[in-house]
């Protein structure tokens, strides 16, 4: 099961939206998540967000790269961000996707 979390142990419930960026000799990428109202920010957490953690079958990838967006003084999104430094590490991130993409229906677009 691919799972993304906030803190150890709590599975987010919200579903990013996810930018992929990679560079031409395809030795490396960055991946923008934007998570709208997570439940990492909500007022029932009382968890420290300490990174980012990808979690499936393989194991886990951790970023720490993580920012609050507030309006008005209210926590309203999670921006983070993914860099991948080979493509070893590309290859790895897509498969992560590829899972969490299937269990939470998310789609795929080029533009």
């Amino acid at each position: 099961m691919a799972k993304i979390q906030f803190s150890k142990g709590i599975d987010e419930d919200a579903i990013p939206e996810v930018r992929l960026t990679r560079s031409r000799s395809g030795e490396s990428g960055t991946a923008s998540f934007v998570f709208i109202k997570p439940k990492a920010l909500s007022n029932a957490s009382t968890e420290d967000i300490t990174g980012m953690y990808m979690i499936d079958e393989e194991g886990e990838l951790v970023t720490r790269e993580v920012k609050g967006r507030f309006v008005n003084g209210k926590p309203e999104a999670l921006e983070v961000l993914y860099v991948m430094r080979s493509t070893l590490e590309w290859e790895r991130f897509m498969r992560f996707m590829e899972r969490y993409a299937e269990e939470n229906e998310l789609g795929f677009s080029q533009k």
